[in-house]
């Protein structure tokens, strides 16, 4: 057999030997952090590349040979609003009308949801993804827009994830499988070597194809999150706290109606729970004073006393 072909079978058989403990976790932090595996070729390749290689007397480095890329930051943008309960619903609907006519290449619409919308209480929250370049200008139109419709901005923030280095990792990564997975399928194009050797060629593609596929969706996860920043919006009723001494009375004031409210279900409620008892004890009242009933005992002590009486 070809000196060739015993480096690539030699290579199959480390990544079938290194497969189970050398899987990507369902996790990014540990599939990035899985150690890359060269090949005695790659190895070999390089080695002749850093010969042929002009020395540097270290004094300066040529600008061509730097690749300068820009960060990839993946940016969450939070917005809080505060206006009155029956005026949330419209301010968010109005917000996503806005998310959906700037086209789903700019704006897209992931969650919205509301709660409460009973007396004063009440709030709401819309999640969408907006086209990174324009998430600062889309924001400053969203609070015009609350502006308009009563809102007050009560929160503003920005906070970003620096993805460049896991995106590197990530491409050189794929482009090492891509490369061994070649290689293998030449194997197996050739039908070279013992049936054993092909079967170890063919379990190390299918783990390698399985590799690149799982490294291309973190790629397009992470360039998806660099491409669209995510955005939280918030919406709540109601007013802080002063404090001070008219703050308890306010507060007395504005849940009169919800304690004569309670007020009145108790009484219901004692009313509801009585009336089996009177409506029994009325009937028994009654009957005693229709037909004369009383208690064997009352008898008892009646006749006992009469027979006292007639001995004396």
């Amino acid at each position: 057999m070809p000196k060739q072909y015993l480096f690539y079978l030699s290579g199959c058989l480390v990544l079938a030997g290194c497969g189970q403990s050398g899987e990507y976790s369902a996790s990014e932090s540990e599939y990035m952090a899985k150690p890359a595996m060269i090949t005695k070729e790659a190895a070999a390749d390089g080695a002749e590349a850093a010969a042929e290689a002009p020395e540097s007397d270290g004094t300066s480095v040529p600008a061509a040979d730097i690749k300068v890329s820009l960060p990839q930051i993946a940016y969450i943008y939070r917005h809080g609003y505060r206006l009155d309960a029956d005026k949330i619903a419209p301010l968010q609907s109005a917000h996503a009308d806005l998310c959906e006519s700037k086209g789903p290449q700019n704006c897209r619409i992931i969650n919205l949801s509301q709660s409460g919308g009973e007396g004063d209480y009440a709030n709401a929250s819309l999640e969408i993804e907006v086209a990174a370049a324009k998430a600062r200008n889309f924001g400053v139109e969203l609070s015009k827009l609350a502006e308009s419709k009563g809102g007050k901005s009560v929160e503003s923030s920005i906070s970003g994830e620096d993805l460049s280095k896991q995106i590197v990792d990530t491409q050189a990564r794929l482009r090492a499988r891509i490369v061994l997975r070649d290689r293998l399928m030449e194997i197996l194009k050739n039908r070279s070597g013992k049936v054993s050797e092909l079967v170890a060629a063919e379990r190390g593609v299918a783990e390698v194809n399985e590799e690149i596929d799982r490294a291309q969706s973190w790629l397009a996860e992470m360039k998806g999150r660099v491409a669209f920043s995510k955005m939280t919006i918030n919406y709540n009723a109601g007013s802080p706290s002063s404090g001070g001494f008219m703050e308890p009375i306010r507060h007395a004031l504005g849940s009169a109606a919800s304690i004569l409210g309670y007020t009145i279900a108790f009484i219901i409620s004692a009313f509801i729970f009585l009336l089996p008892w009177a409506a029994i004890i009325a009937v028994a009242l009654w009957s005693r004073k229709r037909f004369g009933w009383r208690f064997r005992f009352w008898k008892k002590r009646d006749e006992k006393a009469g027979d006292a009486s007639e001995q004396s």
